[in-house]
Formats: structure tokens, sequence, C-alpha cells
């Protein structure tokens, strides 16, 4: 087991030291090691040690079986760290995971539970399946005590899977615009713009936008032009809800190969429809994409652009966290909705 034995600041010169040593200046705003693992003290490091309220240092011997935070900390980080992660070095029995490019981060919230239940384990991640952008921290690791026992890191190492970020890929996205009201010009779309800004996140533009009105084999005929255009995505608005001249739905379906859902436990934006033509992807958008800022879309473009096609059994979890309160404002980690 391990062995702690204490020593006086001035008697400790030459020695090295077993941990990191926080420094809080409130004064100039700094919280972090002052002082570092291995470091040797010399003279002029006692009166700062003694500034921060150290009359003596600790000096560790490990015995067989023990493992120093440090080393713990490093160790759960390589295992967590997937495709698109990168772990800084280990700063006061803590690491930190960031991301390696923008992308949709995707990890196993059981693994990161199961990790959890070791008190002696502090593992904190940024919500799944959210986009992130290179360089952003994605979740810290921080060990308790000052040392663990090597069952415990190996318990922590086999719960741990890894975090992943998937990179966004730049579709080739088209535009369907339906409505009679909108294809004679009686008012203006919206949506365009707030689409292109959209894309924009993701390395992509709009190729092309149509409008046309309320039939069936219209909508039908302008998916189909840009699918022979080689558009990737194609987005429709509009003719998405449940009255008689609603068409743009049975439009999708019938160029489809695959309808994926059509409806979703979220609001705002429960009629939303996803369906697949080949490799390419149809989204029927809920008329609420034109005044509201965040919806139901976005959690499904984000998944889109990271290559990640949900199922009808994903979806329909998405209930939980998928009422908006406020979409400009809400900061409710897991909510569908706060995808940026």
């Amino acid at each position: 087991m391990v062995k702690i034995s204490y020593v006086h600041v001035e008697d400790a010169l030459g020695m090295a030291l077993s941990h990191d040593m926080t420094q809080i200046d409130v004064k100039n705003g700094f919280k972090g090691a002052r002082f570092k693992k291995g470091q040797i003290l010399r003279e002029e490091d006692i009166p700062v040690l003694k500034s921060m309220g150290k009359e003596t240092i600790s000096i560790l011997e490990l015995g067989q079986g023990d493992v120093h935070e440090d080393d713990a900390a490093s160790r759960l980080a390589e295992r967590l760290s997937g495709e698109g992660i990168t772990a800084e070095a280990p700063e006061e029995g803590k690491v930190s995971l960031s991301a390696l490019w923008n992308g949709l981060l995707v990890y196993d919230e059981e693994s990161i539970h199961s990790i959890n239940e070791d008190p002696d384990w502090i593992v904190a991640t940024v919500a799944d399946k959210v986009p992130v952008k290179k360089d952003e921290r994605v979740a810290g690791i921080r060990i308790v005590p000052l040392i663990m026992r090597e069952e415990q890191v190996r318990r922590g190492e086999e719960a741990a899977l890894p975090m992943t970020v998937f990179p966004f890929a730049p579709l080739k996205t088209a535009l369907v615009t339906t409505g009679k009201e909108l294809a004679e010009r009686r008012i203006r779309d919206g949506f365009a713009p707030k689409l292109q800004s959209k894309l924009a996140g993701y390395g992509a533009s709009l190729m092309g936008q149509t409008v046309v009105g309320d039939e069936k084999e219209d909508i039908a005929a302008a998916i189909r032009a840009f699918l022979e255009q080689g558009a990737e995505l194609v987005i429709t608005t509009g003719g998405m809800s449940v009255d008689p001249d609603d068409r743009t739905a049975g439009a999708i379906a019938s160029v489809a190969d695959d309808v994926r859902f059509k409806g979703v436990p979220t609001v705002p934006g429960a009629h939303l429809m996803l369906a697949l033509s080949g490799e390419a992807k149809i989204v029927g958008a809920p008329a609420c994409v034109v005044h509201d800022e965040w919806t139901s879309l976005d959690p499904l473009l984000n998944r889109l652009f990271a290559g990640l096609i949900p199922t009808a059994a994903e979806v329909r979890r998405w209930g939980v966290g998928g009422m908006c309160r406020k979409c400009r404002e809400c900061n409710y980690p897991f909510c569908v909705f706060a995808a940026r």
C-alpha cells in the first residue's frame, strides 16, 4: 500500500514533488498547477509554497498495485479517445479530451455512467450527439484520491468505450419549397436564408431552390429533378401537416425507396419526415422551420451531415428533452434542439 510522509518545506529542498500543487490567485485571476509532479524544489519556491498555505509537502512511496492519479487519468483517457478525440497531458489528476475536427460527438452514455459508479472516478462530458468544433473540450476526467488501486483503474478501463467525433460531410443540398401562395409570389419564402446559414455550419451550401404549388406530381417532379442533378440531400418545406391539401409527404413517398419515419416526438417540429432514394436523403420539414430558430430539423441535420442516418426506433426516443422551452435562450443540456 502507499506510504505518505510529510516534510517541512524548508527541509524539502532538492526533493521531487509527488503530485501537482494547485494555486488560486484571485487577484490575477489564475487557478492551476503552480508546481508540477516531479518538480525539484528550489530555495525560491519556499515563499511561494507558504503563500499557498503549504507548510509541509507530502512524499509518496507507491506500493504494489498503487496507481498515481495522473497515470490513472491518462489510462482512462486513452480508452475514451476514439477517432476525432485527443487527450491532453494530465494536470492536477485530471485530463481533458478535445475534438480534433468539427463534427458530431457520439458516445455510449451507459459507458460513462458505469465508470462514474466508482466514486473515485469523475468523468464529465458535453451532451451526446451534439455538434462540436475543432479544439473544443468535450470531456474531462478527474481522479478524487491521490492514488487509485490497479483493480479500480482496470474496471474503469473495461467500462470505457471510445468517444468519437464524426466529421461533417458537405452534402449537396437542394430545397423544394411548396405552396400555391409561394409559387404565385403572393408571399416570400423565409426559409432559404435560414437554411443557407445552417448549411454553412456543416461546410455545405445550397445548390438550388425550386418553388412549386401544392400538387403531389409537381412536388415529386421537383424532387426527382434535383436527385438527377446529383443532390445528396433534398429538403422540402410546406404541406407536411394533416390538412387535406397537404400532399408533400405523399410526394416524398412516391419518389423514395425507403421511408424511414414520419412524425417525431419533438416540439416544435412533430411533422418531420425522412426518406431515402438510393444514397440520397429526402427530408420533409415541418412548417415551423420557417418561423422557429431551432426545430426537430436541427438534430436530424446533425446526424445526416455526420453520415448517421437515424432509425425510426432512435427518433421515438427524442421525446426526452424534445420539448424546446425557448429555442433562442434554452440552455438545457439534453435538449435535442441545443444543436450548436
